[in-house]
């Protein structure tokens, strides 16, 4: 779940160089306890070091996505969001009126969905699965 990889270790382990805005980038990405696009990734970065262009976010994010480090998510709200690419499966709840996401993990759906595609004649190998919904505090 957000936050909890070491995303310059793994840069390291993949032997990709490491600047020191890099360095600062992938810092950031492993402190985020959310799905930053890349503009909140640069505010976030050059308020560390305000010489970190936005160039530079998108060319390392690109870097990162490429090696297997990231994954993006693109929500339904015309942002690319990324997350460190999790060491084990999750799904998301994406709230459509505040763009919160949220991370779940259900054994019963991952059986479902494993049935689903044995009854069309499938092993099903990989899926993301992304719920939209508005919550239900304060409604009547």
């Amino acid at each position: 779940m957000p936050g909890t990889i070491d995303i310059e270790a793994l840069c390291q382990a993949k032997g990709l160089r490491i600047t020191e805005q890099r360095r600062i980038i992938a810092r950031v990405l492993s402190e985020a306890q959310d799905h930053p696009d890349v503009e909140e990734l640069h505010r976030r970065a050059s308020a560390v070091d305000r010489g970190i262009s936005i160039a530079t976010v998108y060319r390392t994010v690109r870097l990162f996505e490429e090696a297997g480090i990231l994954e993006r998510h693109d929500f339904r709200d015309g942002r690319s969001r990324y997350e460190p690419t999790p060491e084990e499966h999750h799904d998301h709840l994406i709230d459509v009126e505040t763009g919160k996401v949220i991370e779940f993990h259900d054994e019963e759906l991952e059986r479902i969905q494993t049935e689903i595609a044995q009854r069309l004649g499938y092993k099903l190998v990989d899926h993301r699965l992304e719920l939209y919904g508005t919550s239900l505090k304060g409604r009547t």
